[in-house]
């Protein structure tokens, strides 16, 4: 049987590891990954991982790991297009990708204030988020990333208080087929069947959605 001591030991060295990979993590995002290329992530995306909405770069803080390892893996495959982040994701090594996306998801991130579906619709962008249009086999956004944008799961990100240019931007990727990399082509088939004024309306209400500091 293994000792005490041994078994304290363990834990301590796998505290030691974590807390340095998460150091790592965070000094790619202030600094850069190891290959030139490989910048730093607060140039777009601030220093506390909010992102710019003016420059439409998202908010990246408190997204699950696995969402934003599997996002910057896309940008390398070409699954997901972007003339500035697929060079970044490139020149990121493997336990690199690992490391920020471990530390961007140790950032807090904001909470989106309750939306309940009783208080909807009030316009056509806010039936299309909360009801869908089922006529047109449009489920609602809702019913993945949740009444209030605040996402679901490592599959569908949060929504809510994103910028309306990078929602838009990435619905019309769907649209284009630049962006290809969800699950069953769920997204394609949603963007693909929406109207360009569907499209800046709904981005424009997730957008518009009220967040609240994490306490």
């Amino acid at each position: 049987m293994m000792s005490l001591e041994r078994v304290l030991m363990g834990s301590a060295l796998l505290l030691l590891l974590g807390n340095a990979h998460a150091l790592e993590g965070r000094k790619i995002f202030a600094e850069g990954g190891s290959q030139p290329g490989a910048m730093p992530c607060v140039a777009c995306h601030g220093a506390d991982g909010a992102g710019m909405a003016a420059a439409g770069f998202p908010r990246l803080a408190g997204l699950p790991a696995p969402y934003v390892r599997k996002q910057l893996e896309d940008f390398k495959g070409g699954s997901r297009s972007n003339p500035v982040m697929q060079p970044v994701a490139n020149a990121l090594t493997d336990a690199e990708i690992e490391a920020v996306s471990q530390a961007l998801a140790a950032m807090p991130g904001p909470v989106p204030q309750a939306v309940y579906r009783g208080d909807m619709p009030l316009n056509a962008a806010q039936k299309l988020a909360q009801q869908g249009a089922w006529e047109r086999q449009i489920p609602a956004c809702a019913s993945c990333h949740g009444p209030a944008g605040t996402g679901v799961g490592d599959a569908f990100p949060p929504l809510a208080g994103q910028p309306a240019a990078y929602l838009a931007a990435q619905l019309m990727a769907w649209q284009n087929g630049t962006r290809h990399n969800d699950p069953n082509d769920l997204m394609g088939h949603i963007a693909k069947s929406l109207t360009a004024e569907e499209v800046q309306g709904v981005a424009q209400y997730f957008a518009s959605l009220k967040l609240e500091a994490k306490p």
